[in-house]
C-alpha cells in the first residue's frame, strides 16, 4: 500500500513539476537557513555548560556607584581568598586570574601570546583535562606553565612536551624561563568564559606565584587592587543571595572607605554569563536571529500551503473518483499527506547537503565554528524529524482533511455544497491573501532591518571620531621593561622608527583608542572637596601621541611636544574632564591644579573630545599621564604618511618597518594591526548581525518572490479560459496585466501598513543601545517598499503578458 501511495505521489509531483520545484526550492532555502542559525545558536548556548560544577560557579563582578571608578569585570584582589577563609560553609573554592599579553620564545620561535597568571585551582575547579601532567601539582610551583596542545605543536611540533622550557618576557623581571608542567587537551576544552573571557583565548597559564613578574607583587594582597578577575564556586545548596551579607561584612572589615562607599559586589552565574554579558548583547542577537530564521522558514511553508491550497480545487474530481471506486477517506488523507511529506523530506535532504556546502562560509561570516552533520547530537536529528512532520502536516492538512470529507457527487462535479462559506474556503482566497500579506510583512521587516543595521554599522566607520584612524599601524608585540630605563630605551627605538621614509609619526603608549584604558582615577580640582571628585579614565602616553593620532588641542600643549623640558607634574585632560570639573572653558582650566592618586598635578593641555571607545557609549572624561611618570607601555603606534597607499607605497613602508623591527628586536615578532581592523573587532557583534541580516534579506526576497511566481503562474493557469474570453471581448494586454496586478498592489499596501510601524518600533529600540547613532528616517521604508513593488511587478507582468499574448482560440479550448 505504501509503495502505491509513493508511486502516485511521485506521478502527481512530476505532473505539476513547476509548482513542486518552486515549493522545493523555497523550502530548501528556509530549512537550510534555519539549520545554520540553529547550529550557531546551539554552539552559543553550550558555552560554559561543560565546566565541572558549572551550576555552582560564578564570576565575581563589581557594581560601582560612581561610574568608571572600577571595571565591572574586575574584583578586589584578596576577595576570593578572604571569602574562602571566612565562609568555608558557603565558598567551596575560588580561582583568580590576571590576563596579559607577552612575547614567548622557544629557540628561534618567537610569538606574542595571551596568557593568564592564575591560582593553582584552575584545573581542579573547572575540570579542564590534561593530556599530559598532573592537574594537582601542575601550577603549584613558581616558574611553571601549563599550555594547550595546539601551542605545544606550534612551538615544538609535538604535544608531549612535559619538562620542556619556554622563555617568557616579563615587564617586571625581564626574560624568565618557565618549565611546562601540563598540556591541556584542546579537543576536550570547549569554548568557555574562563580561558576565553576576553577577545583572545588564552593558551598559557602561569602560576600565581609569579604575579610579581608582571605587576607589583604586593598588589595581590592589596584591597585597593580592582583589576583581578575572580571566580567563585559555592558549596552545594548555597545560593548567590546568601553571599550578600558576607560581601558587605568583608568589605567593611578590609576595604578602604572610598571603596566601601561605592562598591557593590555581585555574582553572575557562569552558565549564562556569555549570554548576559554587555547588557545581554549576545542573548538579544540570538533571539533576533532565531525569530528571523523561524519567519523565513514560515515564509517557505506559506508558499507550500498557498500552492497546495491553490491546486487542491483542481483535484476535486480525483477525490470523487477515488471515493466512487471504493476508496476510504483515510486512504485519501494518507495520499495527500504522503505527497506533502515526500516534498518536505526531499527539501530537507537537499537542505542537509546545502548545510554542509555552505557551513564553512557561514562560520566565517559569523566568526564562529559551525559543526558538521557528523557532530550533531541525536536530539538534533530528532528535532529535525519533528520539523519535517510538522511542515508536511501544515501544508497537506487542507486537502487531506477538508477536501477528503466532501460528498462523492459534489467532488465529481468539481464543487462543494457548503454554500458561500464553503466556496470561500474551497478557493482559499481570504486565507491565501492573509498568508501572502504575512510573507510580504516579514520580508519588509527583514529588509528594512538590514538597511538600518547596515547604515548604523557604516556610521561606525564613517563618523568623524575626532582622531586620525586611517593608515595608523599599532605594534602590539613591544618587549616590556616597565622601568624608567626601559621607557628611555623605547623612546630611542621610537625615534629610530620615526626616521623610516613615509612614516609621519610614532608614539609609545599603554593604550590605543579601542576603549581599554589602564584604569580610572578620582580627580578633583584644587580647592574642591574630595567628595566633588569626578572619575576619569587614565591614558598613559608619550608626548607624541596627539600628533600621531591627529588629536586637536583646545588649549596648551601635549606634554612637551612643542618644545620645552619634561614636566613630571603636567597632565592633559579632554574637554569632558574640564567641564566635569566645573571649568567653563579650556583656557580657564589651563594651568589649574588637580589632585588624584595622592598627588597634585597641573593641567598643561586640553584636548578636543574624541571617541576613545565605542560609539555605544558617550565620551567620558580622560586624563593623559606621561609615560615617563607612569612607566608602563604596550603599543608603538606608527602613522604612515597620507596619500601613499594609492601610490602603492603602503606595503613597502610596512615591510621597511618590519625589517627595522627585526634588526632592533631579533627575538620579538612583528605583530601589528591597523586601527581600521581594531575598530572591526570593537563592533564585532553588530557586524555579525549586519552580515546575518543581509543574508536573511536575500533569502526572504527569494522565498517571497518564488511564492509570487508560483501563485501568479497558478492563477494564470486556472484563468486561461477567462483570459481568452476577455481577449475576444476586446480587453487589452495592459488590462489583463492590471487584472492580476491590482490584487498584489492591495497586498503590498496592507503589508507595508502592518510592517512599517512594527519595524519603526523594533529598530528604534535597537538604536537606543548606541549613544551615537544614525537617524531613523523615512527613506529606508520607502526604498524597501519601492524595491518590493518593482520586483513583484516584474514577476506578475512577465507571467501575465505571456498569457495575454497567447492565441485566444487556444485559451478558450483549455480545461
Amino acid at each position: 500500500m505504501l509503495q502505491n501511495y509513493l508511486k502516485i505521489a511521485l506521478r502527481n509531483l512530476a505532473r505539476r513539476r513547476f509548482y513542486a520545484l518552486v515549493t522545493l526550492l523555497g523550502l530548501t532555502v528556509g530549512i537550510t537557513f534555519l539549520l545554520l542559525i540553529g547550529s550557531y545558536i546551539q554552539g552559543e548556548l553550550a558555552i560554559n555548560k561543560t565546566l565541572r560544577h558549572a551550576n555552582r560557579q560564578y564570576l565575581l563582578q563589581s557594581r560601582w556607584k560612581v561610574p568608571d571608578m572600577g571595571s565591572e569585570m574586575g574584583s578586589l584582589a584578596p576577595m576570593g581568598p578572604a571569602l574562602k577563609q571566612l565562609y568555608p560553609n558557603l565558598i567551596a573554592g575560588y580561582y583568580r586570574t590576571y590576563g596579559v599579553t607577552t612575547i614567548v620564545s622557544s629557540g628561534q620561535n618567537h610569538f606574542r601570546e595571551s596568557m593568564q597568571i592564575g591560582d593553582s585551582t584552575l584545573l581542579s575547579m573547572f575540570g579542564f583535562p590534561l593530556a599530559y601532567g598532573d592537574p594537582k601539582t601542575a601550577l603549584s610551583e613558581p616558574n611553571t606553565v601549563v599550555i594547550t596542545s595546539a601551542l605545544a605543536q606550534k612551538y615544538f611540533n609535538e604535544t608531549n612536551v612535559l619538562r620542556r622550557q619556554l622563555t617568557i618576557q616579563t615587564p617586571g623581571a625581564g626574560k624568565q624561563v618557565f618549565t611546562i608542567t601540563g598540556v591541556l587537551s584542546d579537543q576536550d576544552q570547549p569554548d568557555n568564559s574562563v580561558t576565553h573571557l576576553f577577545e583572545q583565548r588564552e593558551q598559557l597559564f602561569v602560576s600565581m606565584r609569579n604575579f610579581g613578574y608582571f605587576s607589583d607583587a604586593s598588589g595581590l594582597n592589596a584591597w585597593g587592587n580592582r583589576s583581578i578577575v575572580t571566580y567563585l564556586e559555592l558549596q552545594p545548596g548555597t545560593s548567590a543571595e546568601q553571599l550578600i551579607h558576607p560581601f558587605a561584612q568583608t568589605l567593611k572589615t578590609n576595604a578602604p572607605s572610598d571603596i566601601q562607599a561605592n562598591l557593590q559586589p555581585y555574582l553572575s552565574p557562569l552558565r549564562t554569563f556569555h549570554l548576559k554579558a554587555d547588557n545581554g548583547l549576545v542573548e538579544k542577537m540570538l533571539l533576533t536571529l532565531s525569530i528571523i530564521a523561524l519567519f523565513i522558514l514560515l515564509m517557505a511553508v506559506v508558499n507550500f500551503v498557498n500552492i497546495t491550497i491553490g491546486m487542491s480545487a483542481t483535484r476535486l474530481r480525483e477525490i470523487g473518483v477515488r471515493k466512487v471506486l471504493g476508496g476510504l477517506r483515510k486512504q485519501v488523507i494518507a495520499q495527500f499527506l504522503i505527497e506533502s511529506l515526500l516534498l518536505t523530506v526531499g527539501a530537507t535532504l537537499l537542505s542537509l547537503g546545502c548545510y554542509e556546502l555552505v557551513r564553512s562560509v557561514f562560520a566565517t561570516m559569523l566568526d564562529k565554528p559551525i559543526p558538521s552533520l557528523l557532530d550533531w547530537s541525536p536530539y538534533a536529528y530528532l528535532a529535525l524529524t519533528g520539523m519535517v512532520l510538522l511542515i508536511g502536516l501544515l501544508a497537506g492538512g487542507y486537502p487531506a482533511f477538508v477536501l477528503s470529507g466532501l460528498p462523492s457527487v459534489d467532488s465529481l462535479k468539481g464543487r462543494t455544497s457548503f454554500g458561500k462559506l464553503a466556496a470561500s474556503v474551497q478557493n482559499g482566497i481570504g486565507f491565501r491573501r492573509t498568508l501572502i500579506v504575512f510573507q510580504f510583512t516579514v520580508a519588509i521587516l527583514v529588509f528594512v532591518g538590514a538597511v538600518v543595521i547596515n547604515r548604523q554599522v557604516a556610521y561606525f566607520f564613517s563618523k568623524n571620531l575626532g582622531y586620525q584612524k586611517d593608515q595608523i599601524l599599532a605594534i602590539k608585540s613591544v618587549p616590556r621593561d616597565w622601568s624608567p630605563a626601559g621607557v628611555q630605551r623605547m623612546e630611542g627605538i621610537r625615534n629610530q622608527l620615526a626616521r623610516i621614509p613615509c612614516v609621519d609619526g610614532v608614539s609609545l603608549s599603554f593604550e590605543i583608542p579601542d576603549g581599554a584604558s589602564s584604569g580610572s582615577v578620582s580627580l578633583f580640582a584644587q580647592g574642591q572637596d574630595s567628595t566633588q571628585s569626578i572619575t576619569a579614565n587614565s591614558v598613559t602616553t608619550d608626548e607624541r601621541y596627539a600628533q600621531t593620532y591627529g588629536l586637536t588641542l583646545k588649549a596648551g600643549q601635549f606634554f612637551h611636544a612643542n618644545g620645552g623640558s619634561y614636566d613630571s607634574l603636567a597632565v592633559v585632560l579632554n574637554e569632558s574632564a574640564t567641564k566635569a570639573l566645573g571649568y567653563t572653558s579650556p583656557e580657564k582650566a589651563l594651568g589649574q591644579q588637580v589632585l588624584f592618586r595622592g598627588g597634585t598635578f597641573r593641567i598643561g593641555g586640553v584636548l578636543t573630545d574624541f571617541h576613545f571607545g565605542s560609539l555605544r557609549e558617550t565620551i567620558r572624561p580622560l586624563v593623559f599621564i606621561p609615560v615617563r611618570k607612569d612607566p608602563i607601555y604596550r603599543y608603538l603606534s606608527i602613522r604612515i604618511a597620507p596619500g601613499k597607499q594609492a601610490g602603492g607605497n603602503l606595503p613597502e613602508t610596512v615591510a621597511d618597518i618590519g625589517n627595522e623591527w627585526a634588526r632592533l628586536f631579533p627575538d620579538a615578532p612583528f605583530d601589528y594591526s591597523f586601527m581600521d581592523d581594531t575598530l572591526q573587532k570593537l563592533y564585532k557583534t553588530e557586524i555579525q548581525l549586519q552580515r546575518a541580516s543581509r543574508l536573511a534579506t536575500t533569502l526572504a526576497l527569494i522565498i517571497v518572490l518564488l511564492g509570487v511566481l508560483g501563485l501568479v503562474s497558478l492563477n494564470v493557469t486556472r484563468r486561461t479560459k477567462e483570459i481568452g474570453i476577455r481577449k475576444v471581448l476586446g480587453s487589452s494586454t495592459f488590462g489583463i496585466v492590471n487584472l492580476f496586478m491590482k490584487e498584489f498592489v492591495l497586498i503590498l499596501l496592507v503589508a507595508n501598513v502592518i510592517a512599517w510601524p512594527l519595524a519603526y518600533y523594533l529598530l528604534s529600540g535597537w538604536l537606543t543601545h548606541f549613544a551615537y547613532r544614525t537617524d531613523l528616517s523615512w527613506w529606508p521604508f520607502a526604498l524597501v517598499a519601492g524595491c518590493l513593488a518593482l520586483l513583484t511587478g516584474l514577476i506578475v507582468s512577465t507571467q501575465t503578458i505571456k498569457a495575454a499574448l497567447a492565441n485566444p482560440v487556444k485559451s478558450l479550448r483549455s480545461e
